[in-house]
């Protein structure tokens, strides 16, 4: 793929995100408020400082800043993932433009936000102890990391392993590697439980219910947006076409006698 196609993909890619950032902003406004509202007046009816100035205030959070967040995050997963695409299209297997589009997508959200998600849940406003807040941001990234080479890793080993085992077969023993090293990675790193006492235990599920259901959100808006301008991009004449043009072009006109 050459550099304009590449650049073509990349913006395009951006241009996904951005619509999918505009539609998790959305689904983060109606769902993941409540709770957050829920557990800040928890906090404030808990804590014995009063008074504080706020550097900008809840509306705003809840609003601009929200929206400008996911969309913002939401550029950055769709210039990451088309050039994701621009490596991959063509060396994973016998995948168009849309499927490995939608392959990319369902693996980043897998990778980037799943498997980190069900080791280090996040957490509401008031949950978690601010003297570990540095180890637990370290260890969630450091799971992210892990997760998305484990990913790459598992998707070089079906490769390697297809020509011995078949397709099939080796995506399934790939895809078991993945789930037995991320297992392992589970079992060794620590885990945090420091919901204070008290803290109501339907906020923190509703609060992580709503957090899953925004980055599902963003990633299936993400791939079905971004498959279909990819599969455009892409798309050039038809075998049919193209022998049609030729012979269009190489059939003689009417002979003047």
């Amino acid at each position: 793929m050459n550099s304009i196609s590449v650049r073509a993909l990349l913006v395009r890619g951006m241009l996904a995100g951005l619509i999918a950032g505009a539609v998790a902003a959305l689904v983060a406004y109606v769902l993941g408020e409540g709770p957050v509202d829920a557990a800040i007046a928890f906090e404030e009816s808990h804590s014995h400082e009063h008074g504080g100035e706020e550097l900008v205030s809840r509306a705003v959070q809840s609003t601009a800043g929200l929206a400008t967040a996911l969309l913002l995050f939401g550029v950055a997963v769709g210039g990451v993932a088309a050039l994701a695409h621009a490596t991959a299209l063509g060396r994973i297997g016998s995948f168009g433009p849309r499927a490995t589009a939608a392959l990319i997508s369902l693996g980043g959200l897998l990778t980037v936000y799943v498997v980190p998600y069900l080791k280090y849940p996040p957490n509401p406003p008031a949950v978690g102890d601010p003297e570990t807040i540095g180890r637990r941001t370290a260890l969630y990234f450091l799971m992210v990391v892990l997760s998305v080479l484990l990913g790459v890793a598992a998707v070089i080993l079906g490769k390697r392993l297809a020509p011995r085992l078949g397709k099939e077969n080796a995506t399934v023993a790939a895809a078991a590697a993945f789930v037995g090293v991320v297992a392992l990675a589970y079992a060794f790193l620590p885990s945090f439980d420091e919901v204070p006492k008290g803290f109501p235990a339907a906020v923190v599920w509703d609060f992580r219910l709503a957090t899953l259901a925004i980055h599902v959100t963003l990633w299936t808006v993400f791939g079905l947006t971004f498959s279909h301008l990819a599969g455009r991009l892409h798309t050039g004449p038809t075998p049919a076409r193209r022998d049609h043009s030729r012979a269009s072009v190489a059939q003689p006109g009417p002979s003047a006698d």
